[in-house]
Protein backbone atom coordinates (compact mmCIF):
# COMPACT_ATOMS: atom_id res chain seq x y z
CA UNK A 1 0.00 0.00 0.00
CA UNK A 2 2.84 2.38 0.86
CA UNK A 3 4.43 1.71 -2.55
CA UNK A 4 1.10 2.44 -4.28
CA UNK A 5 0.79 5.76 -2.43
CA UNK A 6 4.36 6.71 -3.36
CA UNK A 7 3.69 5.91 -7.03
CA UNK A 8 0.43 7.86 -7.01
CA UNK A 9 2.16 10.85 -5.42
CA UNK A 10 4.96 10.79 -7.99
CA UNK A 11 2.61 10.46 -10.96
CA UNK A 12 0.24 13.18 -9.78
CA UNK A 13 3.06 15.55 -8.86
CA UNK A 14 4.67 15.02 -12.25
CA UNK A 15 1.35 15.69 -14.04
CA UNK A 16 0.90 18.93 -12.11
CA UNK A 17 4.42 20.20 -12.74
CA UNK A 18 4.10 19.43 -16.48
CA UNK A 19 1.51 22.20 -16.62
CA UNK A 20 4.38 24.69 -16.33
CA UNK A 21 6.37 25.79 -19.37
CA UNK A 22 8.87 28.53 -20.16
CA UNK A 23 9.05 30.56 -23.37
CA UNK A 24 11.65 29.21 -25.77
CA UNK A 25 12.63 32.64 -27.12
CA UNK A 26 14.26 35.57 -25.40
CA UNK A 27 11.59 38.21 -24.76
CA UNK A 28 11.56 41.71 -23.39
CA UNK A 29 8.98 40.73 -20.79
CA UNK A 30 9.81 37.89 -18.43
CA UNK A 31 6.92 35.50 -17.84
CA UNK A 32 6.22 31.88 -16.98
CA UNK A 33 3.67 29.78 -18.85
CA UNK A 34 1.01 27.41 -17.51
CA UNK A 35 -1.56 25.24 -19.28
CA UNK A 36 -4.97 25.10 -17.63
CA UNK A 37 -8.60 25.36 -18.75
CA UNK A 38 -7.51 24.58 -22.33
CA UNK A 39 -5.48 27.79 -22.47
CA UNK A 40 -1.87 28.88 -22.28
CA UNK A 41 -1.63 31.30 -19.36
CA UNK A 42 1.20 33.81 -19.05
CA UNK A 43 2.14 34.82 -15.53
CA UNK A 44 4.53 37.62 -14.59
CA UNK A 45 5.98 37.51 -11.10
CA UNK A 46 7.11 40.51 -9.09
CA UNK A 47 10.28 39.82 -7.12
CA UNK A 48 9.63 42.96 -5.07
CA UNK A 49 6.85 41.23 -3.13
CA UNK A 50 6.79 37.81 -1.47
CA UNK A 51 3.07 37.63 -2.28
CA UNK A 52 3.58 38.18 -6.00
CA UNK A 53 5.50 34.95 -6.61
CA UNK A 54 3.71 31.86 -7.88
CA UNK A 55 4.03 28.92 -5.49
CA UNK A 56 3.32 25.27 -6.40
CA UNK A 57 0.20 25.13 -4.20
CA UNK A 58 -1.59 27.29 -6.77
CA UNK A 59 -0.73 24.78 -9.49
CA UNK A 60 -2.02 21.92 -7.34
CA UNK A 61 -5.35 23.68 -6.81
CA UNK A 62 -5.66 24.61 -10.49
CA UNK A 63 -4.87 21.05 -11.58
CA UNK A 64 -7.59 19.72 -9.31
CA UNK A 65 -10.17 22.17 -10.63
CA UNK A 66 -9.22 21.49 -14.23
CA UNK A 67 -9.42 17.70 -13.86
CA UNK A 68 -12.58 17.64 -11.74
CA UNK A 69 -14.86 19.86 -13.81
CA UNK A 70 -17.80 17.44 -13.58
CA UNK A 71 -17.59 17.16 -9.78
CA UNK A 72 -16.92 20.87 -9.29
CA UNK A 73 -18.64 22.74 -12.13
CA UNK A 74 -17.75 26.40 -11.79
CA UNK A 75 -19.95 27.98 -14.44
CA UNK A 76 -21.73 30.99 -12.91
CA UNK A 77 -20.52 30.09 -9.42
CA UNK A 78 -19.53 32.94 -7.12
CA UNK A 79 -15.93 32.63 -5.94
CA UNK A 80 -13.62 34.70 -3.77
CA UNK A 81 -9.91 33.98 -3.73
CA UNK A 82 -7.82 34.90 -0.70
CA UNK A 83 -4.19 35.84 -1.21
CA UNK A 84 -4.47 35.65 -4.99
CA UNK A 85 -0.81 36.57 -5.52
CA UNK A 86 0.03 36.31 -9.21
CA UNK A 87 -3.56 35.44 -10.08
CA UNK A 88 -3.27 31.93 -11.51
CA UNK A 89 -6.18 30.48 -9.51
CA UNK A 90 -8.32 33.54 -10.29
CA UNK A 91 -7.52 33.20 -13.99
CA UNK A 92 -8.27 29.47 -14.16
CA UNK A 93 -11.54 29.70 -12.24
CA UNK A 94 -12.62 32.64 -14.42
CA UNK A 95 -11.79 30.71 -17.60
CA UNK A 96 -13.86 27.82 -16.21
CA UNK A 97 -16.89 30.12 -16.06
CA UNK A 98 -16.97 31.43 -12.49
CA UNK A 99 -17.70 34.94 -11.26
CA UNK A 100 -14.52 35.65 -9.32
CA UNK A 101 -13.51 38.24 -6.74
CA UNK A 102 -9.72 38.17 -6.53
CA UNK A 103 -8.17 39.64 -3.37
CA UNK A 104 -4.78 40.44 -1.93
CA UNK A 105 -2.79 43.19 -0.22
CA UNK A 106 -2.38 46.63 -1.86
CA UNK A 107 1.26 46.13 -2.90
CA UNK A 108 0.34 43.02 -4.88
CA UNK A 109 -2.68 44.36 -6.76
CA UNK A 110 -0.85 46.02 -9.67
CA UNK A 111 0.87 42.84 -10.82
CA UNK A 112 -2.24 40.79 -10.01
CA UNK A 113 -4.44 42.99 -12.21
CA UNK A 114 -1.88 42.83 -15.03
CA UNK A 115 -1.88 39.02 -15.06
CA UNK A 116 -5.64 38.69 -14.66
CA UNK A 117 -6.46 41.22 -17.39
CA UNK A 118 -4.18 39.83 -20.04
CA UNK A 119 -5.28 36.23 -19.50
CA UNK A 120 -9.04 36.73 -19.12
CA UNK A 121 -10.08 39.79 -21.15
CA UNK A 122 -12.67 38.76 -23.73
CA UNK A 123 -12.36 35.08 -22.77
CA UNK A 124 -14.67 34.73 -19.75
CA UNK A 125 -18.37 34.72 -19.00
CA UNK A 126 -17.72 37.08 -16.10
CA UNK A 127 -14.97 39.67 -15.83
CA UNK A 128 -13.05 38.98 -12.61
CA UNK A 129 -12.93 41.69 -9.97
CA UNK A 130 -9.54 42.43 -8.38
CA UNK A 131 -9.77 44.19 -5.03
CA UNK A 132 -7.89 44.78 -1.80
CA UNK A 133 -8.50 42.59 1.22
CA UNK A 134 -6.43 42.84 4.38
CA UNK A 135 -7.39 39.77 6.41
CA UNK A 136 -9.54 40.54 9.41
CA UNK A 137 -10.02 44.22 8.51
CA UNK A 138 -13.25 45.97 7.47
CA UNK A 139 -14.93 42.67 6.69
CA UNK A 140 -18.43 43.80 7.67
CA UNK A 141 -18.09 47.06 5.72
CA UNK A 142 -16.51 45.71 2.52
CA UNK A 143 -17.91 42.18 2.44
CA UNK A 144 -21.27 42.33 4.26
CA UNK A 145 -22.82 38.92 4.87
CA UNK A 146 -26.27 39.98 3.66
CA UNK A 147 -25.00 40.71 0.12
CA UNK A 148 -21.73 38.78 -0.30
CA UNK A 149 -22.59 35.12 -0.81
CA UNK A 150 -19.87 32.82 -2.13
CA UNK A 151 -20.23 29.31 -3.46
CA UNK A 152 -16.48 28.78 -3.12
CA UNK A 153 -13.53 30.25 -1.29
CA UNK A 154 -10.21 29.49 -2.98
CA UNK A 155 -6.90 29.72 -1.15
CA UNK A 156 -3.42 28.58 -2.14
CA UNK A 157 -0.43 28.85 0.17
CA UNK A 158 -1.96 31.43 2.46
CA UNK A 159 -0.86 29.59 5.62
CA UNK A 160 2.77 29.85 6.65
CA UNK A 161 4.72 31.44 9.50
CA UNK A 162 3.30 34.95 9.14
CA UNK A 163 1.78 36.98 12.02
CA UNK A 164 -1.75 37.16 10.58
CA UNK A 165 -3.02 33.61 10.99
CA UNK A 166 -5.74 34.65 13.44
CA UNK A 167 -6.94 37.34 11.03
CA UNK A 168 -6.95 34.79 8.23
CA UNK A 169 -9.12 32.50 10.33
CA UNK A 170 -11.53 35.36 11.02
CA UNK A 171 -11.71 36.03 7.28
CA UNK A 172 -12.47 32.40 6.42
CA UNK A 173 -15.25 32.38 9.00
CA UNK A 174 -16.74 35.71 7.93
CA UNK A 175 -16.82 34.95 4.20
CA UNK A 176 -18.28 31.45 4.42
CA UNK A 177 -21.82 30.26 4.98
CA UNK A 178 -22.69 26.65 5.76
CA UNK A 179 -23.10 26.12 1.98
CA UNK A 180 -19.73 27.61 0.98
CA UNK A 181 -17.07 25.14 -0.13
CA UNK A 182 -13.49 26.05 0.70
CA UNK A 183 -10.77 24.59 -1.52
CA UNK A 184 -7.45 25.24 0.17
CA UNK A 185 -3.99 24.07 -0.89
CA UNK A 186 -1.12 24.49 1.52
CA UNK A 187 2.52 23.56 1.80
CA UNK A 188 3.60 22.23 5.16
CA UNK A 189 6.81 23.85 6.39
CA UNK A 190 6.79 24.45 10.15
CA UNK A 191 4.59 23.91 13.20
CA UNK A 192 2.35 26.98 12.60
CA UNK A 193 0.77 25.16 9.63
CA UNK A 194 -0.17 22.17 11.79
CA UNK A 195 -1.54 24.39 14.57
CA UNK A 196 -3.60 26.37 12.07
CA UNK A 197 -5.15 23.17 10.69
CA UNK A 198 -6.05 22.07 14.23
CA UNK A 199 -7.75 25.40 14.92
CA UNK A 200 -9.41 25.42 11.50
CA UNK A 201 -11.05 22.06 12.22
CA UNK A 202 -12.83 23.56 15.23
CA UNK A 203 -14.83 25.72 12.82
CA UNK A 204 -14.89 23.67 9.60
CA UNK A 205 -15.34 20.08 8.49
CA UNK A 206 -12.10 19.20 6.70
CA UNK A 207 -11.55 16.59 3.98
CA UNK A 208 -8.18 15.81 2.43
CA UNK A 209 -8.38 15.67 -1.39
CA UNK A 210 -4.69 15.42 -2.29
CA UNK A 211 -1.64 14.50 -0.24
CA UNK A 212 1.58 15.10 -2.16
CA UNK A 213 4.58 14.42 0.11
CA UNK A 214 7.04 15.03 -2.73
CA UNK A 215 5.78 18.61 -2.95
CA UNK A 216 4.96 18.87 0.79
CA UNK A 217 1.49 20.03 -0.26
CA UNK A 218 -1.99 18.97 0.77
CA UNK A 219 -5.26 20.04 -0.80
CA UNK A 220 -8.33 20.28 1.42
CA UNK A 221 -12.04 20.72 0.97
CA UNK A 222 -13.84 22.35 3.91
CA UNK A 223 -17.30 23.52 4.94
CA UNK A 224 -18.38 25.46 8.00
CA UNK A 225 -19.65 23.49 10.96
CA UNK A 226 -23.20 24.24 12.04
CA UNK A 227 -23.41 26.16 15.27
Amino acid sequence: MEQDETTEDAELSAAIMKRHFRPSLIRYEVWEGYEFADKEIKITESRDSYGAVLWPSAMVLCHFLDTHRDEYPLTDKSIIELGAGTGLVTIVTSLLGAEVTSTDLPDVLGNLRHNVNRNTRGLCRHEPLVTELCWGQQLDERFPRNTCHYDYIMAADVVYAHPYLQQLMETFIHLSSEHTIILWAMRFRLDPENRFVDTFEKHFHLEELYNLPSLQIKLYRAQKRRV
